[in-house]
């Protein structure tokens, strides 16, 4: 009987212990799984790059990087200044889409890919830049040049002003084309420009960004698959970049074909690697990807695929500020000698972000007001009196910062000469007292 008992009490227990260990893991479960539906974790890739960044073009704001300021050869991805600087001639009027250009003996003796120019021959800069664009043609870059700048080293140096201008802070050119030094002709060395052209990841970015900002035409030129230069030629320039969507129907090149990409711009040499900086277009959210120093002609293609699907895949555009919201704590402003010595403020713009799918960025913010210079009445509505400073974690484990104006929400008049002579006196005897209660 007694043995009974303990093997009926042994059993309890080890019920008792099994029943709560599988309630205690279930409930680990539940949380685990609640856990992860609300924590976001911040999205990774990896590449074959020596270097390589990913951005968004309504934002300017980077979704990846890596090695991303180390400067490398560029190749040919440089000709994308030289595009720029033949976009901005047409743009500020001062050349012609049919100029015609003549030919030199420096552009026919050119090395790497051409269209075989001959000295003396005329083209229009249309034709030339399409050939850069599509063929990446040394030839028609050269050309190109000399017509704008008078010489190739002149032009050069114009490339290096504007890289300047663009902030782009790495970049250096020696020539239109992207050659290295050692791959030109010896009497067409440059010798007023030294060392080697030069771009990190970032500039080739940003010199992508700023040609589709000003210059949008330029998708009419990148985007085509081939181009036929002359009438009498018997093949077309083929574009050496696989990833244009136009190439979906080419059997070949199926595969590397990339929906809504259309540019920008390939580049190779043996100091180089192999490099391309590509963009595409996707249901209004266009993105430019780099990579440079890849192993083969696939691998930056295949590259680039990995770097626009991880855009495309873990961002998201969201609006995280309204126009004309209130910011918390700041939601008014002292007006000096006004009728009415506070007036609301309101932002004067909303403020976009990509941030990683699912995640929810929390701003900090920080106000700077304008002096009293600058917020004495009267103030008319819409009137600018601060900044302020939103930063944000878009998901990626880095801050976004953005600034955002604060305007006045309503007219603000100048109080009357009585009312502001009563409130002088009024601070004249504040300070008075103040004074005296610091005597004690």
């Amino acid at each position: 009987m007694l043995t009974k008992m303990i093997c009926q009490n042994v059993f309890k227990v080890f019920l008792f212990f099994s029943l709560w260990t599988l309630l205690f893991t279930g409930m680990a479960a539940v949380v685990s799984a609640a856990s992860d539906s609300v924590a976001v974790r911040a999205p990774t890739i990896s590449l074959q790059a020596k270097s390589a960044i990913l951005l968004d073009v309504e934002t300017g704001q980077i979704l990846y990087q890596s090695d991303a300021d180390i400067a490398y050869p560029p190749a040919s991805m440089s000709k994308m200044m030289t595009e720029y600087i033949v976009l901005t001639e047409i743009k500020s009027g001062r050349l012609s889409w049919e100029d015609q250009v003549t030919v030199s003996k420096r552009a026919q003796d050119t090395v790497g890919s051409k269209v075989f120019l001959a000295e003396g021959d005329t083209h229009t800069v249309r034709e030339l830049f399409t050939a850069m664009a599509v063929g990446s043609a040394n030839d028609a870059s050269i050309a190109l040049a000399e017509h704008i700048a008078g010489s190739e080293e002149a032009f050069a140096m114009r490339m290096n002003v504007t890289a300047k201008e663009l902030q782009l802070t790495k970049a250096q050119f020696i020539n239109a084309t992207g050659l290295g030094r050692m791959d030109m002709s010896e009497e067409y060395r440059p010798g007023g420009v030294e060392g080697e052209t030069i771009m990190s990841a970032r500039d080739a970015a940003f010199l992508a960004l700023a040609i589709q900002r000003e210059h949008p035409d330029f998708f009419e030129f990148s985007s085509l698959p081939s181009y036929q230069f002359r009438a009498r030629d018997t093949q077309p320039i083929i574009n050496y970049n696989w990833m244009l969507e136009g190439n979906s129907s080419v059997t070949s090149l199926r595969s590397y074909a990339y929906e809504g990409l259309d540019g920008m711009k390939t580049g190779y040499t043996d100091q180089a690697g192999y490099c391309f900086t590509g963009t595409a277009e996707r249901d209004g959210t266009r993105l430019i990807s780099v990579v440079m120093g890849t192993s083969s002609e696939s691998m930056r293609f295949t590259q680039t695929r990995k770097l626009l699907d991880f855009g495309f895949n873990q961002f998201e555009r969201k609006v995280v500020l309204t126009e004309k919201a209130e910011l918390e704590g700041f939601e008014s402003a002292e007006v000096y000698k006004a009728r009415d010595q506070a007036v609301s403020l309101e932002t004067a713009k909303s403020i976009t972000l990509m941030t990683v799918k699912g995640a929810t960025p929390e701003p900090t913010v920080s106000v700077k007001f304008l002096d009293e210079n600058g917020r004495t009445a009267p103030i008319a509505k819409g009137d600018v009196l601060g900044t302020a400073t939103i930063t944000y974690s878009n998901g990626t484990g880095q801050d976004i910062e953005a600034v955002v104006d604060l305007q006045a929400t309503d007219d603000v008049e100048k109080a009357g000469w009585f009312t502001l002579m009563l409130r002088a006196i009024g601070r004249f005897f504040n300070d008075l007292k103040d004074s005296v209660m610091n005597l004690f």
